[in-house]
């Protein structure tokens, strides 16, 4: 089978089992439901008929699983989107949506919002973090252009900025915050999907789509970068306005993403590798299969942290990090063999 085809076979594929996850997903919890309740809500909200599920279920299924849900399967499609863009522009496999200092900006905001009390009653904790995201990435490229622009300098402002911004988040934590306000920065810090709304899931489904569309429109030109800048620019890429286009784009979905659930770890370093193994580095094949996987694999990782450990929920990001380490392991270790 050419990857081509593989390629179409698995994006189906995934797009099944990711419908296939979110209702199963919605159906486990502390409240267990049947599928059929489950169909049944979703059914009349739809206008698809009368739900024979009591008003509960409707309450937890319509307001609280499945806005969450959604809001996950977005996470996940957007996070390892960025890091395959990333990946390939700086031509780093170590590369992932937060080595812009996109995450640590949108902690700060986030911070100074819920313990500064900064634009009380005018921002939201998600504007704070939105706001303190863009800050972060309009720090970074003055820096890196400042610099000369090149992707290693890209990267290195990243650095910088990300340990400029933690540094303030941790002062405004350690100075002006008490215990209950330390326990809830750090969980929000570390990931968590438990305040999923409809209104998180338009936002980030809004963002995510306009920046998919405009990643897939360069997907032939990505497949330039990968022979170097200059490589680039014979075959008539402009090199500095796509890499600054791009380098936006996946800011913006991070930033959007990050403000709604936080800082969620490894998802944007690890699934594109998976998905490069699948189907290689052609990023017409690479780009939908990586939102995809992505997709599915944020769906389960929520599901893990809101159900497996009892009453007590733990934040997302500790389960893609714990599953996400030895995934990536096994990775390099599948590439050992292979020439760097």
């Amino acid at each position: 089978m050419t990857r081509s085809r593989r390629a179409v076979v698995i994006c189906l594929c995934s797009a099944v089992l990711l419908c296939f996850s979110i209702a199963v997903t919605i159906s486990i919890g502390p409240a267990n439901l049947s599928l059929g309740e489950v169909y049944s809500v979703i059914g009349q909200h739809l206008g698809l008929g009368r739900s024979s599920a009591g008003r509960l279920a409707d309450g937890i299924v319509w307001q609280l699983r499945l806005p969450r849900a959604l809001l996950a399967a977005i996470c996940g499609a957007g996070l390892s989107l960025c890091g395959a863009i990333l990946q390939s522009l700086l031509r780093n496999p170590l590369a992932d949506p937060f080595v812009l200092g996109v995450s640590s900006g949108a902690s700060t905001g986030a911070v100074s919002v819920a313990v500064l009390g900064v634009g009380a009653g005018v921002l939201s904790l998600s504007g704070g973090a939105f706001l303190g995201a863009v800050l972060s990435f309009a720090l970074m490229l003055a820096l890196a252009y400042g610099a000369g622009g090149t992707p290693d300098r890209v990267i290195l402002a990243g650095v910088a900025c990300t340990q400029l911004f933690s540094a303030l988040t941790s002062l405004i934590v350690l100075w002006s915050a008490d215990a209950e306000q330390t326990r809830g920065v750090l969980f929000w810090l570390l990931g968590s999907l438990a305040g999923a709304t409809w209104t998180d899931v338009a936002i980030g489904a809004s963002v995510f789509g306009i920046g998919c569309l405009i990643c897939l429109w360069y997907a032939s030109t990505l497949d330039a970068f990968a022979f170097g800048p200059d490589a680039a620019a014979t075959l008539g890429v402009a090199v500095g306005r796509t890499r600054i286009l791009l380098l936006l784009v996946t800011a913006l979905i991070t930033a959007a993403l990050v403000s709604a659930a936080g800082a969620i770890g490894f998802v944007g370093l690890v699934l594109p590798h998976v998905a490069r193994f699948l189907v290689g580095p052609r990023h017409t094949r690479l780009l939908p299969v990586t939102v995809l996987i992505g997709a599915v694999f944020m769906v389960w990782a929520d599901t893990v942290a809101r159900s497996a450990f009892g009453a007590r929920e733990v934040p997302v990001g500790v389960v893609t990090a714990l599953l996400g380490v030895p995934a990536f392991a096994i990775l390099l270790a599948r590439r050992r063999k292979q020439p760097a």
